[in-house]
């Protein structure tokens, strides 16, 4: 399978042609666009959060500590007095940073669930109602987030499947076809609670009006 470095470049680099592409067809300003590429690099390497032991787990959890942290302080600093908000702000830090990982990594399976197109879509859909919900983004950015972190993903899920392919050897490995696919066929189960997880998610999405009018506009740039 290609390694860390391999996915950050090449989600890295795609993420690059998709903010430029966005800032000249005015969809973003400048700003935006330096986030539209970190998104598709985090969407590169978030399918191993589901590795026991990697980069790309401990630098996801790093990455995902950070928000968390936000998160709870807009949600207790009207509950909580300084002394105990920072109290538990420290425990929101190591929960996400330490006990989520190992926790990651106890309940799933490398190229199960989480390498998979459903997988994909439950954290694009993700990314996009938490931006549009929490950081009061407008709708038509709050769904560029979203697939910025797609095309981040499924980067991901691609370049897996090339590795897989030994081309030397006129031969294709026994990894082939254990990324980009539509769910696990091993465990029906964790295709239904994700299954589950996205249609809850459903009603918090920014407008789907939005979105169509975004895939309108999309294919005005091919003609």
């Amino acid at each position: 399978m290609a390694n860390f470095r391999t996915h950050m470049t090449v989600a890295t680099a795609g993420g690059m042609l998709m903010a430029y592409a966005g800032w000249q067809a005015q969809w973003w300003p400048y700003s935006q666009a330096i986030l539209i590429v970190a998104l598709v690099a985090f969407g590169g390497i978030l399918p191993d959060i589901d590795a026991d032991r990697s980069r790309s787990i401990r630098l996801i959890f790093n990455l995902l500590s950070v928000p968390s942290l936000v998160v709870g302080v807009m949600l207790l600093e009207s509950w909580l007095t300084p002394g105990m908000l920072l109290v538990a702000c420290g425990g929101i830090y190591f929960s996400v940073r330490y006990l989520a990982g190992i926790l990651f990594s106890k309940l799933t399976v490398h190229r199960g669930i989480w390498h998979s197109l459903m997988a994909a879509g439950l954290c694009s859909l993700l990314t996009a109602a938490l931006s549009f919900h929490l950081l009061v983004q407008p709708a038509g950015l709050a769904w560029s987030h979203g697939a910025a972190v797609l095309l981040g993903f499924i980067i991901h899920l691609l370049l897996d499947e090339m590795y897989s392919v030994d081309l030397e050897g006129a031969r294709l490995k026994r990894s082939f076809g254990t990324a980009l696919k539509l769910g696990d066929g091993r465990r029906p189960i964790s295709n239904l609670l994700m299954l589950i997880a996205t249609l809850t998610l459903l009603p918090w999405a920014p407008p789907w009006s939005v979105l169509m009018e975004l895939f309108h506009q999309g294919s005005l740039l091919w003609r």
